[in-house]
């Protein structure tokens, strides 16, 4: 007899949304994040975003939510998924390794006051260590975003976000939810700010 597979992913991902939903520290954190965004943007710096894996697919969808809009026809802001450019990973990770893959683009193209989102489910991958040691470094504001395991990142991080799991696609999951709402947070405040002015 087959198990429901699909139903009991199901479950388990909308248990651990449940637990994220009532999590007042987590979501205070999720507005806090959402403040230093739009810092950034409002000051003309950027957001960068990283990570592996799927999480490399959720930087780039991240980033794709700022620069083109996620649900209002606006301005676009400056973000980019550091994780989209082969040529550049290939090259850093075949001439430095690839534990330098995100650092290294951060020496070339991160600012003062710019924000780096690093996405890590485990918050032990050494490129997105290195990577916010680099930010950290170069003066930028730095956000983790990790699972129930992953809290020692919260050492080279200004903000810490931990999703309550320690199931990879289930942290994702939350992870994507999050950012779709720290984006439709980004997008409403600085609408309403031009829209004083």
């Amino acid at each position: 007899m087959s198990q429901d597979l699909i139903g009991a992913h199901l479950e388990q991902s909308l248990a651990a949304l449940e637990r994220a939903s009532q999590d007042a520290t987590l979501r205070a954190t999720a507005n806090e994040i959402a403040a230093a965004i739009v810092t950034a943007l409002r000051s003309g710096n950027k957001l960068l975003i990283i990570g592996n894996g799927g999480s490399a697919a959720d930087a780039q969808h991240i980033a794709a939510e700022i620069v083109g809009r996620y649900k209002q026809d606006r301005p676009g802001w400056a973000a980019i998924g550091l994780t989209t450019d082969t040529s550049a990973l290939t090259s850093i990770a075949n001439d430095y390794g690839f534990e330098q893959v995100f650092a290294r683009q951060i020496e070339g193209l991160g600012l003062r006051g710019d924000v780096l989102l690093a996405l890590s489910t485990s918050g032990r991958s050494p490129n997105i260590l290195a990577a916010l040691r680099s930010a950290r470094k170069r003066g930028l504001v730095t956000i983790g975003f990790t699972g129930s395991k992953g809290q020692a990142l919260g050492t080279l991080c200004d903000h810490l976000l931990v999703a309550p799991s320690d199931d990879t696609p289930v942290i994702q999951q939350i992870h994507l939810t999050i950012a779709h709402g720290i984006c439709d947070e980004i997008e409403q405040t600085m609408m309403r700010e031009a829209s004083r002015k």
